[in-house]
């Protein structure tokens, strides 16, 4: 990119509704009576979505009820002490967007780090936050970013990001993070209060916010509204961890479901029970997420200061397209209120594609009750091929659906057969993320999306005989989660032909949700049909979020004869070992073996090599951040993972590791298959690989 002028950055700063502070040529000694009260600013500072040459800067002063607006000063220094400041600027605060301060902050130099702050009218002042810009596009210099995700405050605690902090300040500064990408769930609307619940599994359920004018489903209360929105926010940025990873570096960041509702899609909302309209839910989460998230997205205003909420009727949608997108206007006014897919180049080796998986999918292909029944013995597994005649819908086989779907002799009638094939992305922006694919010129063409993308699958057909009373086919696999892009058969293999057919080449996938670590290869097919990998597949475990081991420790019957393919009991007692990870790595015998005599080798010995070729590693219950090294000529992904944070650590690395490994591989050519090359720098990652 050339260096811009005022006058179009000014233009760009309308387009993201922010207000705009111009660098100056000539640094100077700061000249505002700053002193720091960060009392006044509760929820800190922050930046987002750096380019070259400019950065977004966010806080929040709230001031009392009865005030309207009040300004407030923002400068922009070369150094911490503030002797250097190349902006300065003032900027609105108003209740209407909850007191929460956006600026954009332009002629800044590439790849280089500033200090800001914040001081009201009466000289009390933020905290100092740190931002870095990103380098040129022709900038040949590595790039170095964290990607994170599921970050549940109510049960646990942000141990992550202070051994991320205490990391990246000891790393030499060509070392340093550039930006964090968070991949979604920020907040999770869905809160426990501590006097309704005080554990759930062995945690400790902790206050967060009180919602008004919310919902409640069990012992969960959700938002209805916009303030109870925002008391989810400023209680979640009420951590001390999250506050300090926010002032260090610029986040980058995508929302998932919780965002919204926790089984919601498009503006239907669902929060553990039956679906209602939810169009003026939708909004209302679109309005905190940008007050509070600063991201360089439109809002339905177009001011500077505020959201300006369209006004929308929570009716039923009634119709929809070709591609399951309800048309009824009230939907399609809330979802379009904030388009959060985007894209960002940072220096020469990276294009960052970022889309949203919730507001535009189609209804989930997997909740017709009448596939329910499918092997009611078969703790979470559903026939894979039964899954991808659901994922296709209408498209199926050309065109040709099945009229029933057999199980095991069991036959029940295609729910899906009329029904469009399933979308996660939407035509819209499905269209558009392949047009990015397409004219990306950097080295890696990163996908950062919310939602993983390896196939989650088991072989059960390999099951010994008489272990369960009814016999598993021999014809098929086993889907073990829906939900995501691994079982968006279809979808994804658009995406992935398109790669390979269009000859692009340093194609990754950088996920979450998952509450899991994953890395391994995108591929269309995996056999019975053709394993042609087109590029890499990673994703991140949680950083505080409750996973499936964790859940499985609670919760799976000890009597359950299946119970070897996820958790083996060892004969002395304590901690069981986390079999599902080999299940679904290697296969039941190998978990059978494993469970049997404890014996690795022996239990990888009879590794079915048919069943995951994808996969390079999986870890079900890990918890911490990823980090990717790009250069011209490699992509080093590494994860670090952490004890189950349940409580927080007061040690200044934010306590000890679990393990780190890193998964590197050099760029391949077009016509070349990626290859992955796994090393374990500390400590045992279990049965993960």
């Amino acid at each position: 990119m050339s260096r811009i002028d005022r006058r179009t950055f000014l233009r760009a700063a309308l387009s993201v509704g922010a207000t705009a502070a111009w660098g100056n040529d000539v640094a100077h000694a700061s000249r505002v009576a700053w002193r720091e009260q960060r009392t006044m600013f509760p929820e800190g500072v922050a930046s987002g979505d750096p380019a070259h040459s400019s950065v977004l800067l966010w806080t929040r002063r709230p001031y009392a009820a009865g005030v309207a607006t009040r300004t407030l000063a923002v400068e922009v220094a070369e150094d911490r002490a503030f002797g250097r400041v190349v902006v300065s600027a003032t900027a609105r605060v108003s209740a209407e967007s909850d007191w929460t301060c956006r600026v954009l902050a332009g002629g800044l130099k590439p790849a280089r780090v500033y200090w800001y702050r914040f001081t009201d009218s009466e000289g009390n002042g933020s905290r100092v936050g740190r931002t870095r810009t990103a380098p040129a596009e022709g900038d040949d210099r590595a790039v170095r970013f964290a990607f994170v995700s599921c970050q549940d405050v109510n049960e646990g605690k942000l141990n992550a990001y202070r051994r991320m902090i205490f990391e990246d300040e000891r790393a030499a500064p060509a070392d340093q993070l550039g930006f964090v990408l968070h991949l979604g769930d920020f907040i999770y609307e869905v809160v426990e209060y501590p006097e309704e619940v005080k554990t759930r599994y062995d945690r400790t359920i902790y206050e967060v916010a009180r919602i008004p004018d919310g919902g409640k489903v069990g012992k969960f209360h959700y938002p209805l509204t916009v303030d109870g929105y925002r008391a989810i926010y400023r209680g979640y940025l009420a951590d001390p961890d999250l506050q300090d990873a926010r002032a260090r570096w610029p986040f980058v960041a995508m929302w998932d479901n919780h965002e919204f509702s926790w089984q919601g899609w498009q503006s239907i909302q669902q929060a553990g029970g039956p679906e209602r309209p939810g169009q003026s839910v939708k909004v209302a989460a679109n309005q905190a997420w940008f007050e509070y998230l600063p991201a360089r997205v439109a809002p339905p205003s177009g001011s500077l200061e505020t959201f300006g909420p369209p006004t929308v009727k929570d009716v039923p949608i009634e119709q929809w397209d070709e591609n399951g997108l309800g048309l009824e206007p009230n939907n399609l006014a809330a979802i379009n209120s904030l388009i959060g897919y985007r894209s960002y180049r940072y220096g020469r080796h990276l294009d960052l594609i970022i889309t949203d998986q919730h507001s535009y999918r189609s209804a989930d292909p997997f909740s017709d009750k009448s596939v329910a029944s499918f092997g009611p013995e078969f703790n979470s597994m559903f026939p894979e091929d039964a899954a991808q005649i659901l994922d296709g819908g209408r498209a199926f086989n050309g065109g040709s659906p099945p009229n029933e779907i057999s199980f095991n002799g069991a036959h029940v009638p295609n729910p899906r057969k009329n029904a469009p094939p399933q979308t996660i992305l939407g035509s819209t922006q499905k269209a558009w993320f392949k047009d990015q694919l397409r004219r990306s010129t950097a080295t890696w063409k990163i996908w950062g999306n919310s939602e993983g993308a390896p196939d989650w699958r088991s072989d059960p057909q390999n099951l010994p005989p008489g272990l369960t009373k009814e016999t598993w086919p021999k014809t098929t696999y086993a889907l073990m989660s829906s939900g995501d892009y691994g079982s968006a058969y279809g979808e994804r293999a658009e995406i992935y032909d398109l790669v390979r057919d269009e000859k692009i080449t340093g194609f990754a996938i950088v996920s979450g949700d998952r509450h899991s670590f994953w890395a391994g290869y995108a591929t269309s097919e995996l056999p019975p049909g053709k394993f042609d990998p087109v590029g890499l597949s990673f994703v991140g475990a949680s950083l505080s979020s409750a996973g499936t081991m964790e859940a499985y420790e609670h919760s799976f019957p000890k009597a359950d004869p299946l119970r070897p393919l996820f958790l083996a009991d060892r004969p002395g007692g304590g901690k069981p070992d986390w079999t599902y990870n080999m299940l679904l790595k290697h296969g039941v015998r190998s978990c059978l073996e494993y469970a049997k005599s404890f014996d690795l080798k022996r239990a990888h010995a009879v590794s079915n090599a048919e069943l995951a070729p994808h996969l390079e590693f999986v870890d079900l219950g890990g918890h911490g951040y990823a980090t990717v090294r790009l250069s011209a000529d490699e992509m080093r992904t590494e994860f670090v993972c952490i004890p189950r944070p349940i409580t927080r650590s007061e040690r200044t690395d934010g306590g000890p590791l679990r393990y780190r490994v890193v998964h590197s591989a050099p760029l391949w050519r077009a016509g070349e298959k990626p290859k992955l090359v796994q090393q374990v720098l500390e400590g045992d990652t279990g049965l993960s690989t």
